[in-house]
């Protein structure tokens, strides 16, 4: 650390971090450093897909935020997971390769006023750093970092609920990723040969570590950023304030700097710093400045609802793993050929419907499981059992980040508000509904699914929206929390292109950017819009 200065600085070795590094010092005459609170990516288990069970919860790889208590949650408080290590969340996701819909982004498009987040403009951006294991053609690219396989497993339970789908009235899909995602199938992964691919191995590793104008700080805490105001008033953000155990280090940034945290750390880092609600930022002794009230509010999150059934006749990971010879076979499966229980993301099956007749696209998303357990973490259930866990795609809900102290080792307050809109909590209700409606179907009829969670006594709207709010758990996509939007909109944080409002040499890319939650998973997207930042930073830094 004794050149603390360098061109760009990049703050959070996520998903997106990860790739901008990877860009932005592909120009050896610009230095970049960047900046990670947790640690090398070097623990097995995040490698080794089963992994994340090891890996959410585990102060080695995981922040341990816990939301605030939700009424629409009848008061609980959920785990709240976010990767604190190399590579971010994608070294304890579920891997799932899911681009969302074509009109998410034309919505982006509107909502922003930039036709760049049109579905044909980000298109070319998920192509970019692309490796499909099927080979090219006009949605697909090859050769990229970002691999993208099929699953190495399957499971006769969830051949039967896709059969029962189906029959329910929902089509078979190969792929979810051509900008209309609706029909039933097994998720692509981002895994190369039955291992995990993060997102420092696809963009850091080897590439980036032998560039001597790369340069990245682990273990390192970010206290706040540097923001100056110059002679005319303007701001400007400088560089930050790196606490890395034993010393406050000045980082200094003669050009930009990208602030990559996540939904959660981008706000409350903005916060830290000065730059947000000014009500708030007075509260904690904070100099305002700059007020931008949305720094923190707009998150919006996928709640799944967990319901469970018991089968028979038909084997599901509960009982094949809940035996020491069911055990060694699945560790033997797996050292031999990348394959079975191990290899397997945390939901294999997906599909993709409607929660009723007249939406004229698809707000509903399956994450159907071969196992059952109380909650994450927990033992698997002693007998046979399959989870259909479904969620809303797109809540009208909206919750909030926001910090609790000045200090910057205290966690902030994150709520996101779940089912407190009438909309969120029909839909849910509706998606029960419509779980029961495909178990129900032939093809599952040879199994006996019995529901045993929430349980067939609950029938009404009112019912099953409480149930929900007993049995729903976060999927893990906060976004929103400094998002983009039109100038005149009063409380979007950042600008068509990420920047933030009233800040020279500062921009947001990560999750957080998203004026609307994506129609699937979130990882993939965040990639996406990490790629077209580093071409408007490296094409800034040209003119």
């Amino acid at each position: 650390m004794s050149d603390t200065t360098f061109d760009y600085i990049i703050i959070g070795a996520g998903t997106a971090g990860c790739l901008l590094a990877n860009r932005l010092s592909r120009d050896p005459s610009k230095r970049v450093l960047l900046i990670e609170a947790g640690s090398k990516d070097d623990y097995h288990w995040i490698h080794i897909p089963v992994g994340y069970l090891y890996c959410i919860g585990n102060p080695r790889t995981d922040w341990l935020y816990r939301t605030e208590p939700d009424e629409g949650l009848n008061g609980r408080q959920l785990r709240y997971p976010r990767g604190k290590t190399l590579g971010g969340c994608s070294s304890i996701n579920g891997m799932i390769y899911m681009r969302g819909q074509s009109r998410d982004y034309d919505h982006w498009a509107e909502v922003t006023g930039d036709a760049n987040w049109r579905w044909q403009h980000v298109l070319p951006f998920f192509r970019k750093h692309e490796d499909y294991y099927k080979g090219e053609d006009e949605v697909h690219g090859v050769g990229g970092e970002w691999r993208v396989e099929r699953q190495r497993l399957r499971w006769d339970i969830l051949d039967a609920f896709a059969q029962a789908a189906q029959q329910a009235g929902i089509p078979h899909t190969e792929d979810f990723n051509r900008g209309d995602n609706e029909g039933v199938g097994y998720f692509q992964v981002n895994q190369r040969r039955g291992w995990r691919w993060n997102t420092a191995k696809a963009f850091l590793r080897p590439i980036c570590y032998g560039r001597p104008n790369f340069e990245m700080w682990t273990n390192a805490h970010v206290k706040r950023l540097h923001i100056v105001r110059g002679a005319d008033g303007a701001l400007r953000c400088e560089g930050a304030e790196v606490w890395t155990g034993n010393e406050l280090v000045q980082a200094r940034a003669s050009s930009e700097v990208l602030l990559c945290a996540g939904s959660i750390g981008s706000p409350q880092l903005l916060q830290l710093s000065g730059i947000g609600p000014g009500a708030l930022l007075q509260r904690h002794g904070i100099e305002v400045l700059q007020d931008l009230p949305g720094v923190g509010e707009n998150l919006q999150d996928h709640l799944q609802i967990r319901a469970v059934f018991k089968v028979q006749g038909v084997k599901t990971l509960n009982t094949l793993a809940n035996s020491w010879h069911g055990k060694a076979r699945i560790g033997l499966q797996y050292a031999l050929m990348r394959s079975g229980p191990m290899s397997m993301a945390p939901s294999q099956l997906g599909a993709f419907t409607r929660s009723s007749p007249d939406k004229p696209y698809p707000d509903l998303e399956y994450h159907v499981q071969p196992l059952s357990l109380d909650a994450f973490g927990e033992p698997l259930h002693p007998f046979n059992a399959f989870t259909a866990s479904v969620c809303n795609l797109n809540p009208t809900s909206r919750g909030f980040v926001r910090i609790r102290s000045p200090r910057f080792e205290d966690a902030p307050a994150i709520a996101p508000n779940y089912l407190s809109t009438p909309q969120d909590r029909h839909v849910a209700a509706q998606s029960l509904r419509l779980t029961r409606r495909i178990c129900a179907q032939p093809a599952l009829a040879k199994f006996k699914p019995e529901e045993w969670r929430p349980g067939v006594q609950y029938q009404s709207d009112e019912e099953l929206a409480r149930l929900a709010g007993d049995i729903a758990t976060t999927i893990f996509h906060p976004v929103g929390t400094t998002r983009m939007g039109r100038d005149d909109d009063p409380m979007a944080v950042l600008d068509s292109r990420m920047l933030v409002r009233g800040v020279a040499g500062l921009r947001v890319v990560d999750a957080g950017a998203m004026p609307t939650i994506t129609s699937g998973n979130t990882n993939s997207p965040t990639l996406m819009m990490a790629e077209k930042a580093a071409e408007w930073v490296l094409g800034e830094a040209r003119v």
